[in-house]
């Protein structure tokens, strides 16, 4: 997916301090989304948690942006031309719907529900995504991963993972007992683990959550985690959860609670990993460290090396945006 910012904004809310009464309680921050224009001749709508001013990052997880469900009907679903990466990893997961992918490396894939598409950009890689014919409704979360300086030149790769459904055990309306169930594509959880290798400590799954129900789940306490709502109302850490929006929890916590105070099954993202420790240049699709490494990237994207050649796309590649006239600044926090 085509990044078209370069200023993002944000809002937040969520409990202070002074707020707090009695024992302290794991509270959540929340970050409220932005409509964002996707990249392409179509313009898709998407909603942007990631990044947001406040925070770049949660882990290695660097940008959020959450779509539908979208009537392809009307809208015309998801058309982005070929356009470049560099330092990071993209995440595709859907919840309905099936998107056509083509990549330099050679890859032609589907995203469909459930299933994992992992492309790792590092020195570059370009690639298109299209809603195919079969799509009426077009529903899902695209993220990024931002790589280690070590990594972030690594080959260009792309992965397919199906993981598969473990029961959440936990208490609903009737007792104690199965209340969901989770898909882990990335790390591990509930007693379940992806063999997709990753390049920091990260987590990644989808949970569902039954009716009025509560699940506590043991979580990494060096992690930083995140809980991007899809459906429903969630109280995360004892904090209430909108659709859209992002739940943010700082390390330290070794159990997360969430509960879903709706009639409905809620659903979810679960992300996580250890905070980052470096400072990034994020700008259109790249990754980089400094300014000097954003301008080399969009050169080399606009004289038509580094990237290779997406094959199989009707249409042209997306052009690079123009470079802002002040300086490109890291952002993010360093331990």
């Amino acid at each position: 997916m085509s990044n078209t910012e370069t200023e993002p904004g944000v809002e937040r809310r969520g409990a202070s301090p002074d707020e707090e009464t009695g024992p302290r309680v794991p509270r959540a921050e929340v970050l409220t989304p932005r409509d964002v224009p996707l990249g392409g001749p179509r313009a898709m709508k998407v909603r942007r948690t990631l990044p947001q001013r406040a925070r770049t990052l949660i882990g290695a997880w660097c940008f959020a942006d959450h779509y539908g469900p979208d009537d392809v009907a009307a809208s015309g679903g998801m058309d982005v031309a070929p356009h470049p990466h560099t330092g990071l990893q993209t995440v595709s997961w859907l919840f309905s719907g099936e998107i056509e992918h083509r990549d330099s490396l050679g890859s032609h894939a589907f995203v469909r529900p459930g299933e994992l598409n992992l492309m790792t950009g590092g020195h570059g890689i370009s690639h298109s995504e299209v809603s195919t014919p079969r799509t009426t409704v077009l529903h899902g979360v695209q993220l990024w991963v931002a790589l280690p300086e070590a990594h972030r030149h690594t080959d260009r790769d792309f992965q397919h993972y199906v993981p598969r459904a473990i029961p959440l055990t936990g208490e609903g309306p009737a007792g104690d007992g199965p209340v969901g169930e989770a898909r882990v594509f990335l790390g591990s959880l509930a007693g379940d683990t992806s063999p997709v290798p990753t390049f920091s400590p990260l987590l990644g799954a989808e949970l569902i959550l039954e009716p009025h129900a509560t699940v506590s789940l043991a979580i990494d306490p060096r992690f930083e985690h995140g809980v991007l709502l899809d459906r429903g109302e969630v109280r995360m850490a004892d904090t209430p959860l909108s659709p859209a929006d992002l739940g943010y929890l700082a390390p330290g916590n070794g159990m997360l609670e969430l509960t879903n105070t709706t009639d409905s099954a809620a659903r979810m993202v679960l992300l996580g990993g250890t905070p980052f420790g470096e400072r990034i240049v994020m700008w259109w699709n790249f990754i980089g460290r400094s300014h000097e490494d954003i301008a080399q990237a969009r050169e080399d994207w606009m004289t038509g090396s580094r990237f290779g050649e997406v094959t199989g796309y009707n249409g042209d590649r997306l052009p690079a945006p123009e470079l802002p006239n002040m300086p490109l600044k890291p952002r993010g926090r360093v331990r």
